[in-house]
Protein backbone atom coordinates (compact mmCIF):
# COMPACT_ATOMS: atom_id res chain seq x y z
CA UNK A 1 0.00 0.00 0.00
CA UNK A 2 1.62 3.21 -1.01
CA UNK A 3 -0.05 5.16 2.33
CA UNK A 4 2.07 3.06 4.44
CA UNK A 5 5.50 4.81 3.55
CA UNK A 6 3.60 8.38 4.85
CA UNK A 7 1.62 7.36 7.25
CA UNK A 8 1.43 4.12 10.10
CA UNK A 9 -1.19 5.09 12.78
CA UNK A 10 -4.27 7.34 13.32
CA UNK A 11 -5.29 9.19 16.07
CA UNK A 12 -8.86 8.43 17.16
CA UNK A 13 -10.84 10.96 18.51
CA UNK A 14 -13.17 11.26 22.03
CA UNK A 15 -16.69 13.06 22.33
CA UNK A 16 -14.31 15.23 25.11
CA UNK A 17 -11.19 15.85 26.41
CA UNK A 18 -12.73 16.49 30.14
CA UNK A 19 -12.02 13.60 32.40
CA UNK A 20 -15.12 13.55 33.71
CA UNK A 21 -17.00 13.63 30.94
CA UNK A 22 -14.84 10.26 29.39
CA UNK A 23 -15.87 8.33 32.09
CA UNK A 24 -19.10 9.29 31.91
CA UNK A 25 -19.45 8.44 27.88
CA UNK A 26 -16.81 4.97 29.24
CA UNK A 27 -19.55 3.71 31.17
CA UNK A 28 -22.83 4.61 29.23
CA UNK A 29 -21.06 2.93 26.18
CA UNK A 30 -19.73 -0.01 27.96
CA UNK A 31 -23.61 -0.37 29.57
CA UNK A 32 -24.96 -0.97 26.20
CA UNK A 33 -22.01 -3.28 25.27
CA UNK A 34 -22.92 -5.51 28.05
CA UNK A 35 -26.24 -5.24 27.06
CA UNK A 36 -26.48 -5.76 24.02
CA UNK A 37 -24.59 -8.63 24.69
CA UNK A 38 -26.90 -10.61 27.41
CA UNK A 39 -29.76 -9.92 25.06
CA UNK A 40 -28.16 -11.66 22.29
CA UNK A 41 -26.68 -14.35 24.09
CA UNK A 42 -30.08 -14.85 25.44
CA UNK A 43 -31.73 -15.24 21.67
CA UNK A 44 -28.76 -17.62 21.02
CA UNK A 45 -29.29 -19.79 23.75
CA UNK A 46 -32.89 -19.86 23.49
CA UNK A 47 -33.85 -20.50 19.79
CA UNK A 48 -30.47 -22.74 19.76
CA UNK A 49 -31.62 -25.22 22.72
CA UNK A 50 -35.16 -24.73 22.29
CA UNK A 51 -36.70 -27.25 19.45
CA UNK A 52 -40.52 -25.24 19.39
CA UNK A 53 -38.29 -22.35 18.03
CA UNK A 54 -36.56 -24.11 15.15
CA UNK A 55 -38.17 -22.19 12.23
CA UNK A 56 -36.99 -19.29 9.49
CA UNK A 57 -38.31 -16.97 11.64
CA UNK A 58 -35.83 -17.77 14.68
CA UNK A 59 -32.87 -18.86 12.68
CA UNK A 60 -32.59 -15.69 10.66
CA UNK A 61 -33.02 -14.30 14.51
CA UNK A 62 -30.45 -16.16 15.76
CA UNK A 63 -28.46 -15.17 12.78
CA UNK A 64 -29.23 -11.53 13.74
CA UNK A 65 -27.56 -12.03 16.95
CA UNK A 66 -24.44 -13.25 15.92
CA UNK A 67 -24.17 -10.11 13.46
CA UNK A 68 -25.06 -7.86 15.96
CA UNK A 69 -22.66 -9.12 18.73
CA UNK A 70 -19.98 -8.99 16.03
CA UNK A 71 -21.28 -5.55 14.71
CA UNK A 72 -20.89 -3.69 18.28
CA UNK A 73 -17.91 -5.56 19.20
CA UNK A 74 -15.88 -4.20 16.51
CA UNK A 75 -16.44 -0.38 17.88
CA UNK A 76 -17.15 -0.18 21.67
CA UNK A 77 -14.13 -2.44 23.20
CA UNK A 78 -11.68 0.19 21.75
CA UNK A 79 -13.67 3.26 22.05
CA UNK A 80 -13.98 2.62 25.74
CA UNK A 81 -10.45 2.37 25.63
CA UNK A 82 -9.36 5.86 23.79
CA UNK A 83 -12.14 7.40 26.74
CA UNK A 84 -10.40 6.49 29.34
CA UNK A 85 -6.27 5.81 28.67
CA UNK A 86 -4.48 8.79 27.07
CA UNK A 87 -3.73 5.84 23.58
CA UNK A 88 -5.93 7.21 20.92
CA UNK A 89 -3.53 5.27 18.48
CA UNK A 90 -4.84 2.92 15.92
CA UNK A 91 -2.56 1.42 13.99
CA UNK A 92 -3.05 0.81 10.09
CA UNK A 93 -4.18 -2.63 10.16
CA UNK A 94 -6.23 -2.45 13.06
CA UNK A 95 -7.81 0.64 11.07
CA UNK A 96 -8.41 -1.64 7.74
CA UNK A 97 -9.91 -4.25 10.48
CA UNK A 98 -12.65 -1.95 11.58
CA UNK A 99 -13.25 -0.71 8.15
CA UNK A 100 -13.93 -3.94 6.98
CA UNK A 101 -15.49 -4.98 9.79
CA UNK A 102 -17.94 -2.29 10.14
CA UNK A 103 -18.67 -2.31 6.32
CA UNK A 104 -19.31 -6.49 6.20
CA UNK A 105 -21.86 -5.70 9.52
CA UNK A 106 -23.45 -2.68 7.92
CA UNK A 107 -24.26 -4.30 4.73
CA UNK A 108 -25.18 -8.00 6.16
CA UNK A 109 -27.46 -6.35 8.95
CA UNK A 110 -29.51 -4.79 6.27
CA UNK A 111 -29.55 -7.66 4.53
CA UNK A 112 -30.27 -9.57 7.18
CA UNK A 113 -33.78 -6.96 8.26
CA UNK A 114 -34.63 -7.02 4.65
CA UNK A 115 -34.43 -11.02 4.92
CA UNK A 116 -36.80 -11.14 8.11
CA UNK A 117 -39.21 -8.71 6.76
CA UNK A 118 -39.46 -11.01 3.57
CA UNK A 119 -39.87 -13.92 6.15
CA UNK A 120 -42.63 -12.52 7.78
CA UNK A 121 -44.60 -11.44 4.45
CA UNK A 122 -44.55 -14.55 3.32
CA UNK A 123 -45.75 -15.97 6.56
CA UNK A 124 -48.52 -13.41 6.92
CA UNK A 125 -49.75 -12.87 3.53
CA UNK A 126 -48.92 -16.56 2.07
CA UNK A 127 -49.34 -18.65 5.11
CA UNK A 128 -50.09 -21.95 2.95
CA UNK A 129 -46.96 -21.64 0.77
CA UNK A 130 -44.84 -20.44 3.85
CA UNK A 131 -43.24 -23.77 4.75
CA UNK A 132 -42.38 -24.15 0.21
CA UNK A 133 -40.61 -20.63 -0.22
CA UNK A 134 -38.67 -20.45 3.15
CA UNK A 135 -37.58 -23.81 3.85
CA UNK A 136 -34.25 -24.53 5.69
CA UNK A 137 -32.18 -24.80 2.34
CA UNK A 138 -33.41 -21.52 1.24
CA UNK A 139 -32.76 -19.93 4.60
CA UNK A 140 -29.19 -21.33 4.62
CA UNK A 141 -28.83 -19.69 0.98
CA UNK A 142 -29.88 -16.75 2.08
CA UNK A 143 -27.43 -16.26 5.11
CA UNK A 144 -24.77 -17.05 3.10
CA UNK A 145 -25.32 -15.29 0.19
CA UNK A 146 -25.80 -12.08 2.85
CA UNK A 147 -22.19 -12.94 4.16
CA UNK A 148 -20.27 -13.63 1.07
CA UNK A 149 -21.87 -10.56 -0.49
CA UNK A 150 -21.05 -8.43 2.23
CA UNK A 151 -17.15 -9.64 2.48
CA UNK A 152 -16.93 -8.83 -1.42
CA UNK A 153 -18.23 -5.62 -0.70
CA UNK A 154 -16.55 -4.42 2.04
CA UNK A 155 -13.13 -5.87 1.07
CA UNK A 156 -13.82 -3.87 -2.47
CA UNK A 157 -14.42 -0.08 -0.43
CA UNK A 158 -11.67 -1.29 2.23
CA UNK A 159 -9.28 -1.65 -0.58
CA UNK A 160 -10.21 1.41 -3.00
CA UNK A 161 -10.40 3.26 0.59
CA UNK A 162 -6.28 2.17 1.31
CA UNK A 163 -5.28 2.47 -1.71
CA UNK A 164 -5.17 5.86 -1.30
CA UNK A 165 -1.87 8.08 0.21
CA UNK A 166 -2.87 9.86 3.23
CA UNK A 167 -0.10 12.53 3.54
CA UNK A 168 -1.93 14.90 5.97
CA UNK A 169 -2.99 14.67 9.44
CA UNK A 170 -3.80 11.13 10.94
CA UNK A 171 -5.84 12.36 13.30
CA UNK A 172 -9.54 10.59 12.62
CA UNK A 173 -12.50 12.51 13.26
CA UNK A 174 -14.90 9.51 15.06
CA UNK A 175 -14.10 7.08 17.70
CA UNK A 176 -13.51 4.53 15.01
CA UNK A 177 -11.95 3.85 11.99
CA UNK A 178 -14.75 4.70 9.16
CA UNK A 179 -14.12 5.06 5.11
CA UNK A 180 -15.71 9.10 4.81
CA UNK A 181 -13.55 9.95 7.82
CA UNK A 182 -10.64 8.68 6.78
CA UNK A 183 -11.73 10.02 3.01
CA UNK A 184 -11.36 13.82 4.58
CA UNK A 185 -7.32 12.81 5.38
CA UNK A 186 -6.43 11.97 1.89
CA UNK A 187 -4.20 13.89 -0.17
CA UNK A 188 -5.08 11.75 -3.27
CA UNK A 189 -8.22 12.98 -5.48
CA UNK A 190 -10.87 10.95 -3.49
CA UNK A 191 -13.98 11.55 -6.34
CA UNK A 192 -13.97 8.14 -7.58
CA UNK A 193 -14.33 6.79 -3.78
CA UNK A 194 -16.69 9.46 -3.05
CA UNK A 195 -19.03 8.67 -5.96
CA UNK A 196 -18.87 4.77 -5.59
CA UNK A 197 -19.98 5.43 -1.93
CA UNK A 198 -22.69 7.40 -2.67
CA UNK A 199 -24.28 5.06 -5.27
CA UNK A 200 -23.61 1.57 -3.75
CA UNK A 201 -25.22 3.39 -0.19
CA UNK A 202 -28.26 4.90 -2.58
CA UNK A 203 -28.59 1.27 -3.76
CA UNK A 204 -28.13 -1.15 -1.27
CA UNK A 205 -29.83 1.01 1.49
CA UNK A 206 -32.49 2.07 -0.92
CA UNK A 207 -33.30 -0.62 -2.23
CA UNK A 208 -33.55 -2.97 1.06
CA UNK A 209 -35.65 -0.13 2.59
CA UNK A 210 -37.99 -0.11 -0.26
CA UNK A 211 -37.97 -3.37 0.00
CA UNK A 212 -38.78 -3.77 3.47
CA UNK A 213 -41.39 -0.94 3.07
CA UNK A 214 -43.35 -3.14 0.34
CA UNK A 215 -43.25 -6.09 2.88
CA UNK A 216 -44.89 -4.30 5.78
CA UNK A 217 -47.54 -2.37 3.40
CA UNK A 218 -48.45 -6.21 1.97
CA UNK A 219 -48.68 -6.57 5.64
CA UNK A 220 -50.49 -4.09 7.23
CA UNK A 221 -52.65 -4.77 3.95
CA UNK A 222 -53.39 -8.13 5.02
CA UNK A 223 -53.56 -7.58 8.77
CA UNK A 224 -56.54 -4.70 8.34
CA UNK A 225 -58.31 -7.58 6.97
CA UNK A 226 -58.55 -9.40 10.41
CA UNK A 227 -61.46 -9.24 12.19
CA UNK A 228 -59.66 -9.74 15.44
CA UNK A 229 -58.75 -6.39 17.23
CA UNK A 230 -56.11 -8.30 19.67
CA UNK A 231 -53.99 -9.89 16.57
CA UNK A 232 -54.15 -6.53 14.76
CA UNK A 233 -52.38 -4.85 17.73
CA UNK A 234 -49.93 -7.84 18.57
CA UNK A 235 -48.86 -7.13 14.42
CA UNK A 236 -48.44 -3.29 14.68
CA UNK A 237 -46.53 -4.03 18.34
CA UNK A 238 -43.79 -5.72 16.26
CA UNK A 239 -43.79 -4.38 13.01
CA UNK A 240 -43.72 -0.37 13.45
CA UNK A 241 -41.00 -0.75 16.20
CA UNK A 242 -38.82 -2.81 13.35
CA UNK A 243 -39.44 0.03 10.65
CA UNK A 244 -38.44 2.44 13.01
CA UNK A 245 -35.16 1.17 14.28
CA UNK A 246 -34.88 0.35 10.25
CA UNK A 247 -35.51 3.54 9.34
CA UNK A 248 -32.75 5.17 12.04
CA UNK A 249 -30.31 2.72 10.64
CA UNK A 250 -30.81 3.73 6.78
CA UNK A 251 -31.21 7.43 7.50
CA UNK A 252 -27.85 8.06 9.96
CA UNK A 253 -26.29 5.41 7.87
CA UNK A 254 -27.20 7.33 4.43
CA UNK A 255 -26.71 10.54 6.20
CA UNK A 256 -22.53 9.75 6.70
CA UNK A 257 -21.97 8.08 3.54
CA UNK A 258 -24.21 9.78 1.07
CA UNK A 259 -23.09 13.59 2.55
CA UNK A 260 -20.06 14.91 1.09
CA UNK A 261 -17.02 14.63 2.51
CA UNK A 262 -16.51 18.41 2.02
CA UNK A 263 -19.65 19.11 3.69
CA UNK A 264 -19.92 16.44 6.46
CA UNK A 265 -19.73 17.97 10.19
CA UNK A 266 -17.08 15.89 12.04
CA UNK A 267 -18.81 16.33 15.77
CA UNK A 268 -22.08 15.93 13.77
CA UNK A 269 -21.06 12.41 11.84
CA UNK A 270 -19.99 11.10 15.66
CA UNK A 271 -23.61 11.17 16.95
CA UNK A 272 -24.81 10.17 14.32
CA UNK A 273 -22.14 6.79 14.07
CA UNK A 274 -23.84 6.16 17.60
CA UNK A 275 -26.96 5.66 15.55
CA UNK A 276 -26.18 3.20 12.98
CA UNK A 277 -23.30 1.19 15.04
CA UNK A 278 -24.60 1.02 18.41
CA UNK A 279 -28.10 1.56 17.91
CA UNK A 280 -29.69 -1.31 15.99
CA UNK A 281 -27.64 -4.62 17.82
CA UNK A 282 -28.98 -2.50 21.00
CA UNK A 283 -32.89 -2.51 19.63
CA UNK A 284 -33.40 -5.32 17.60
CA UNK A 285 -33.22 -8.07 20.63
CA UNK A 286 -35.75 -5.96 22.72
CA UNK A 287 -37.63 -5.49 19.36
CA UNK A 288 -37.71 -8.69 17.72
CA UNK A 289 -37.39 -11.21 21.09
CA UNK A 290 -37.58 -9.74 24.19
CA UNK A 291 -41.49 -8.79 23.71
CA UNK A 292 -42.04 -11.83 21.92
CA UNK A 293 -44.16 -14.36 23.81
CA UNK A 294 -42.66 -17.44 22.28
CA UNK A 295 -39.20 -16.11 23.27
CA UNK A 296 -40.25 -15.58 26.83
CA UNK A 297 -41.77 -19.28 27.27
CA UNK A 298 -39.02 -20.86 25.83
CA UNK A 299 -36.46 -18.94 28.20
CA UNK A 300 -38.83 -20.04 31.22
CA UNK A 301 -38.75 -23.89 30.08
CA UNK A 302 -35.02 -24.01 29.86
CA UNK A 303 -34.33 -21.97 33.31
CA UNK A 304 -36.76 -24.67 34.59
CA UNK A 305 -34.79 -27.34 33.24
CA UNK A 306 -31.13 -26.21 34.75
CA UNK A 307 -33.23 -25.80 37.79
CA UNK A 308 -34.49 -29.33 37.78
CA UNK A 309 -31.71 -31.04 36.51
CA UNK A 310 -29.13 -29.29 38.93
CA UNK A 311 -31.59 -30.43 42.05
Amino acid sequence: MPNSTTVTEFLLTRFSDVWELRVLHSILFLLMYLATLMENFLIVTVTTFDKSLHTPMYFFLRNLSVLDTCYISVTIPKACVIFLLDNRVISMVGCAAQIFLVVLCAFSEMLFLTIMAYDRYVAICHPLHYPVIMNRHVCVQMTLISILSGIIYSGFHMGNTFWLIFCQSNVVHLFFCDIPSLLKLSCSDTSSNEIEIFVSALVIAGGCFFLIIMSYIRIFSTVFKIPIGGERGKAFSTCVPHIVVVTIFAITGAAVYMNPISKSNSFQDMIISVFYCIAPPFLNPIIYSLKNKQIKEALSRIIKRMLYSGK
